[in-house]
């Protein structure tokens, strides 16, 4: 958006004091300085930084609006939950969005905090909503298919996994009713977009670039005029996104996939600044890959020795994490591990034995 949209003190402009920091490697030339609610920030080449709250250790994810003519492109929503609608109301009763309808959106992939309100701006303002087919459909299947109780698919990968009845009986009451409670919904159309694919946005020209791994067609915006990359959750400054393993595709290899991309994106400039869906605006691309490649590339490691003596998945909790795996986050650390142990598998360091419906794994 042009900065007329925006109030004077919000924009970036040479009269206010960012102070840079830098933590690993990472610079944020922004410093401390983050979106309150109502103001969005301007990044540059058209595109500004505003941020919705979220429940949860997450806490907020960042949505980007980029200048469109006389409209605004939008790039990822927030929840169809109330604090995050509320968010969206005052931005659009003040300055960045009072006055420049929304021509469309654009969700990088199909996670509820990235496709909450897409519905929601669809209708308000008659806007297209632009994914990659994989992300799209994969949205589609999950709320045609959201139950309030798990499938029985569902409960044998928990239980193949090591869960016991207490966890299975828990569990089994969520189903996937949860993720259409949070994501308004969809059209029945889409527009699709695809890796290399140049889209035109206001006066610039942003390439589509995939990743997967955290899921199935994650779309990333690289912006290479103006050194910015739109990196959804492919690239995150401070956490790991999840790679998990599903009930849905249980002999994929998420893990093998979130490393080839990393590879992919190895091949970007590094002088791009990142602007991630956590966290805050960085540079340093190449520096945040080769961590998350050395950090995946250990834990096999780790993992492999300690499958000398074979293990379930909840066998392993203590190589993979650094924290007590309670009830709340058992199926992302289930899914996690289980993508360790399948590419361990892959790559023929593993076997995989079935006893009793429990999964065994022991080092090759």
């Amino acid at each position: 958006m042009a900065d007329r949209s925006l109030a004077p003190d919000v924009s970036l402009t040479q009269d206010q004091s960012f102070v840079a920091t830098s933590h690993r490697g990472l610079h944020y030339p922004l410093g401390d300085r983050r979106p309150q609610p109502g103001e969005a920030i301007a990044i540059g080449g058209g595109v500004h930084w505003v941020r919705t709250p979220m429940p949860g250790p997450l806490n907020h994810i960042n949505c980007w609006l980029v200048d469109d003519g006389a409209g605004t492109t939008l790039v990822d929503t927030g929840l169809n939950v109330p604090m995050c609608r509320d968010a969206w109301q005052l931005l659009r009763a003040g300055a960045p969005l009072d006055a420049r309808p929304v021509s469309r959106v654009i969700c990088t992939h199909f996670h509820p905090d990235h496709i909450g309100l897409a519905g929601w701006f669809a209708r308000e303002y008659s806007a297209p909503i632009w994914m990659t087919r994989g992300e799209w459909l994969t949205a589609r299947v999950i709320l045609g298919d959201a139950t309030d109780s798990a499938r029985d698919e569902q409960q044998a990968f928990w239980r193949a996994a090591g869960w016991d009845e207490a966890q299975l009986a828990a569990a089994g009451q969520g189903g996937m009713g949860g993720f259409k409670r949070i994501v308004a919904p969809m059209p029945a159309g889409y527009r699709r977009i695809v890796d290399g694919e140049v889209i035109r946005i206001g006066d610039a020209d942003w390439r589509v670039v995939t990743g997967s791994g955290h899921c199935p067609e994650h779309a990333c915006l690289l912006n290479e005029a103006d050194r910015l990359l739109i990196a959804g959750d492919q690239v995150l400054p401070r956490i790991s996104s999840n790679v998990s393993l599903s009930a849905g595709e249980p002999d994929a290899d998420p893990l093998g996939e979130w490393l080839a991309s990393i590879e992919k994106l190895l091949g970007l400039s590094d002088d791009l600044l990142v602007l991630p869906a956590h966290g805050d605006p960085f540079t340093g691309l190449h520096v945040r890959l080769k961590a998350l490649r050395s950090e995946h590339l250990e834990r096999l490691d780790q993992l492999h020795a300690h499958l000398a003596e074979p293990r379930r998945a909840v066998d392993c909790f203590g190589v993979m994490f650094r924290r007590k795996i309670t009830n709340d986050i058992l199926g992302m650390a289930s899914g996690e591990t289980l993508a360790h142990l399948r590419r361990l598998e892959v790559e023929g360091r593993a076997v995989r034995e079935t006893r009793d419906g429990l999964w065994w794994y022991r080092a090759a």
